[in-house]
């Protein structure tokens, strides 16, 4: 068996203590908008936790490029965990280091494509919900004619948005917090394509997996089809050989028995 390189005993090492400390930075996150009376000892642990989280993020990161045997494929292809890491300070993107590190346990776990994809579309919808709820919360809260006020105000917004429903009993007032409502709305409709497209794809494959069943069925039934044709020329053929080599036998030993009258004539006494 082939031995995994370094990057990936590295990323196999490093993928639960990353996942942890994912959800240490969310919670960090969190506190301060959800409670913005706490404390300041509770504001400042949790500015040192998120800080300490970009640490260990931006760390992790340049070492996986460092093992990376193709540093610019791997750029390329891991601009999230780059955006995570150079964007420590866009308060309404500090969430995307989380959407960073699920992604990433997503792509170092083994399981089976419907259910990675499944795991992705739960944890997307989780994350977004959290993210544009926080998000928008920070910045609408002291906004003077914002109507987003609480938590539980900015997730009803939040789930109403990614639906694409909006009610329009609370919707943002800023400009950030419309931004934050476009891409929210964007992301909802990607993932509802996902899912659909998730969806056709698991009846496609059913499908084509019955359809594959049934090809192999009749195959087999042609091949012992051609195997009893090919039995019965065998049996056939035996027979008509049997019969021949009958036939030539009576007909090589009937000259060679006489008659019945000369065999009495034969056996008859002289007078």
């Amino acid at each position: 068996m082939k031995e995994p390189s370094r990057q990936v005993q590295w990323e196999r090492r490093t993928q639960a203590p990353l996942l942890v400390l994912a959800v240490a930075f969310a919670v960090a996150y969190a506190v301060p908008i959800v409670a913005p009376d706490a404390t300041s000892d509770v504001h400042r642990a949790c500015s040192h936790v998120e800080w300490l989280v970009w640490g260990a993020f931006a760390l992790d990161y340049l070492v996986r490029l460092g093992l990376s045997t193709n540093r610019k494929h791997f750029v390329r292809t891991h601009w999230l965990d780059l955006a995570a890491v150079v964007l420590p300070l866009v308060q309404p993107l500090r969430l995307l280091r989380l959407v960073a590190t699920l992604m990433l346990v997503g792509r170092r776990a083994r399981m089976a494509p419907q259910i990675r994809l499944t795991t992705y579309v739960a944890g997307a919808v989780v994350g977004l919900l959290m993210f544009g709820s926080l998000a928008v919360l920070s910045v609408e809260r002291d906004a003077p004619d914002g109507n987003i006020r609480n938590l539980g105000d900015a997730v009803w917004w939040s789930f109403t948005t990614m639906t694409t429903v909006g009610y329009g009993d609370h919707s943002p007032t800023t400009g950030l917090g419309r931004v934050l409502a476009v891409g929210l709305m964007l992301s909802g409709i990607a993932l509802l394509g996902v899912v659909t497209a998730n969806i056709a794809a698991w009846f496609i494959s059913r499908f084509e997996r019955d359809d594959q069943v049934e090809r192999l069925q009749l195959a087999a039934i042609r091949e012992l089809q051609e195997e009893v044709r090919a039995l019965r020329g065998e049996v056939a053929r035996l027979g008509g050989t049997a019969a021949t080599a009958t036939a030539g036998a009576g007909a090589g030993a009937a000259p060679d028995q006489p008659s019945a009258p000369a065999q009495r004539e034969a056996t008859s006494p002289t007078p």
